[in-house]
């Protein structure tokens, strides 16, 4: 299995497809990254010799923020939104969607599970219709 950023990539795979596992390469960034490197995307990750691994890895710490480094660099641009807060600041914050979606039909994913407000479930007033208002009061 070859190794570059700290991620394995699959041997079974082509080398433009496997590189994309690594986090903040995506398929755009693969054409560049072997154009420099000067290295088949058509080859199967297991067929590429050392020096070709090399010259990749060299590429992509040249060229390329990924892994912990982009992670860390959005984490702080996030923050960065909510001291000031800006309005997609104060949309991160409240874990709403910050790029301009609508939320009152959709947005399920970003806001969680669904919230009854208002309406009772059948067994919920039930619980409360048997103890009754009274029967606290000594």
């Amino acid at each position: 299995m070859a190794r570059i950023s700290g991620i394995d990539l699959q041997n079974k795979k082509r080398l433009d497809i496997a590189l994309t596992s690594i986090y903040g390469i995506g398929r755009n960034n693969v054409k560049k990254l072997l154009d420099t490197a000067q290295v088949q995307g058509s080859l199967r990750v297991e067929k590429i010799t050392e020096e070709q691994l090399n010259r990749i890895q060299k590429t992509l710490d040249k060229g390329f923020k990924t892994e912990g480094n982009l992670r860390t660099e959005i984490i702080e641009n996030i923050k960065r939104l909510k001291e000031i807060g800006s309005y997609r600041g104060l949309r991160h914050a409240k874990n709403l969607p910050v790029r301009g979606q609508r939320t009152r039909v959709n947005a399920r994913t970003k806001r969680g599970k669904r919230q009854t407000v208002g309406a009772l479930r059948k067994e919920t007033r039930a619980k409360i219709e048997q103890s009754g208002p009274h029967s606290q009061t000594s």
